[in-house]
């Protein structure tokens, strides 16, 4: 591997938010029907590996990943959960914010 190829994998990776939503059965207008996922574990898999990250108290997440495509999956993520791709650009930190479905109708 080059060395150009070594600070690629180490300056790129993902940032975002992670939110759950609806939190409430009826959404008002005036009040957000969506809340940051605090303390919620993703899991990033790749071709060679798999590694994982937990949000901070207001939802934020940010991983060193080298570049390429990744599934996520939220842990103990369970009602209307769908896989989501994300790719890693090579050389910085690309933006990926997740929404999870808490079931609440």
């Amino acid at each position: 591997m080059t060395v150009l190829a070594v600070l690629a994998a180490l300056l790129s990776g993902l940032l975002g938010l992670v939110t759950r939503g609806p939190t409430t059965p009826v959404c008002r207008p005036d009040k957000p029907c969506s809340a940051p996922y605090a303390h919620a574990t993703l899991v990033f898999t790749g071709a060679a590996a798999s590694k994982r990250v937990t949000t901070d108290a207001k939802g934020a997440y940010r991983i060193a990943l080298a570049p390429g495509p990744y599934a996520v999956r939220v842990q103990r993520a369970q009602f209307g959960w769908k896989p989501l791709f994300v790719t890693v650009p090579r050389g910085r930190y690309g933006r990926a914010n997740v929404y999870v479905d808490t079931g609440i109708r």
